[in-house]
């Protein structure tokens, strides 16, 4: 199956449209990329909270070992200590679950921010890109095995301005089983499709000997 024409203009086509799916895909990559480290930012609250709490936490641990060691009351002074050591657990606990959350509503925005835009795209390009492929594979069986089929397309789907440069009579003679009548229809299909076709139709019939007088 080919993947472009041979013709140099619908080539360019071609090309044209596959750089500029790869641009937009690069373009959106970035916008994500961007988008993704701007929300990111607002995980700085959150990371700060859970930098307190685990800071809280870790000297009320201390304290309440420390208070531990204290004969006789070492339990009763060290439980208040305890239970702001785990109110700062708790606290740090809820700043890294707002990180979490950040980080998550980043990551969508940014896959969102690509699959949208670059779907959208290849909906457009990739149907365009493979049915030419396939007609283009098809004309080319057909050039060989069939022109009748090529020239009746030619007839039905061809530009009035096109068919119009063709010699005058060309349908009729395409109707009445004239070769090169078949000829150069299908070679306006083959041309409209950017196949060349002078090497599958192969060279115009030569015409055959003129009729004796008898």
């Amino acid at each position: 199956m080919p993947l472009y024409a041979p013709s140099p203009a619908l080539r360019g086509r071609q090309l044209a449209a596959d750089v500029g799916l790869l641009a937009w895909l690069v373009l959106w990559v970035l916008v994500a990329r961007t988008v993704h480290g701007a929300v990111l930012v607002l995980a700085e609250p959150g990371r700060a909270v859970e930098d307190l709490g685990a800071s809280v936490a870790g000297s009320m641990a201390s304290a309440a070992q420390a208070a531990e060691d204290v004969p006789l009351v070492g339990d009763e002074l060290a439980a208040p200590f305890e239970a702001l050591a785990s109110a700062g657990g708790s606290v740090g606990g809820a700043g890294q679950a707002a990180q979490d959350a950040v980080g998550t509503l980043a990551t969508v925005l940014a896959v969102v921010l690509v699959v949208l835009p670059v779907g959208w795209a290849l909906l457009r390009w990739l149907p365009w890109r493979l049915g030419w492929a396939r007609d283009a594979g098809a004309a080319r069986q057909l050039a060989v095995a069939d022109p009748d089929v090529l020239a009746a397309r030619a007839l039905a789907t061809a530009p009035l301005s096109r068919l119009a440069a063709l010699p005058p009579g060309t349908a009729d003679a395409w109707r009445a089983g004239d070769p090169a009548a078949t000829r150069a229809l299908a070679a306006v299909e083959l041309e409209r499709l950017g196949v060349p076709g002078a090497g599958l139709l192969g060279p115009p019939p030569t015409p055959g000997p003129a009729p004796t007088a008898p």
